[in-house]
């Protein structure tokens, strides 16, 4: 059963953008309303594909396992305007859903999905087969220590390549890699990329709009570490979002200020 949702104002996006040394933001703004009113039409249709006629749904779209054992996920709203004034709103969901990568009406993956899928298809397996072998090996022994060892190298190839997938797009009409981009501490976290703030702001830049706020909730059963709760909003994540959302949102404050007046992308 669906909890009573409850109010928690987010603080901006953003976070610092290594190619110009600025700390770059954006606050929720008119994204609030447009987040309140997904939240109704998922209550009311309890699926994404919404799109999709009701009985052409598919079962995997479906709200109900938000609200099981595999927990909640975060959900996002971007409303944008077009360099001609039309107004669009931007929708996301963190991760993937049920296995699917790409749901049309939904912000897209910042990756290649068919290069993902194969280096997946390619690598994991591969890892899975070690993982096997050290089941029934001594951990203690040189073999056990060997199969350790070709488990990380295999793993960090496989992070390093992943990685190499993402390529970020600014507001300045620029591309970047992760790798290149990531302004945090230490080695880049798993997931970094997939969450709803950097697909949003992908999609705008690649589409030419204009962000005018952002607002990301949670929606479905609390998550393990209760961090998260159904119905309310939060800010973008200091560990994954923040260190590269700074480049991502680089050149918008010049479209906010003059969006009439400067070119695309601004100089």
């Amino acid at each position: 059963m669906q909890q009573k949702t409850t109010t928690h104002i987010p603080a901006s996006a953003g976070g610092p953008c290594r190619d110009c040394g600025r700390e770059h933001s954006l606050a929720a703004g008119a994204a609030l309303s447009h987040g309140w009113e997904l939240m109704q039409l998922l209550a009311t249709e309890q699926r994404l594909d919404l799109l999709t006629a009701a009985a052409e749904a598919d079962p995997r779209l479906s709200t109900a396992s938000l609200f099981g054992p595999d927990r909640g996920k975060m959900f996002g709203v971007m409303p944008c305007r077009s360099r001609d004034g039309q107004e669009r709103v931007l929708r996301a969901f963190s991760g993937q859903y049920n296995g699917l990568w790409e749901v049309a009406g939904w912000a897209p993956p910042i990756f290649n999905v068919p290069a993902f899928t194969t280096l997946y298809a390619d690598l994991e397996p591969q890892i899975k087969q070690i993982g096997r072998q050290m089941q029934v090996t001594d951990p203690q022994s040189a073999p056990g220590r060997k199969l350790l060892q070709q488990r990380r190298q295999l793993s960090r190839q496989w992070m390093q390549e992943i990685h190499r997938l993402y390529m970020l797009s600014n507001f300045r009409g620029q591309q970047r890699l992760l790798s290149a981009v990531f302004a945090g501490n230490g080695g880049i976290p798993t997931g970094t990329g997939d969450c709803c703030a950097p697909k949003l702001f992908n999609q705008a830049a690649r589409e030419q709009l204009i962000p005018l706020g952002l607002a990301e909730f949670y929606w479905g059963r609390e998550n393990a570490s209760q961090t998260r709760h159904h119905g309310r909003f939060y800010p973008c994540c200091a560990g994954k979002c923040a260190p590269i959302l700074g480049f991502m949102l680089c050149g918008l404050d010049e479209l906010l200020t003059h969006p009439d007046n400067t070119p695309w992308p601004p100089t």
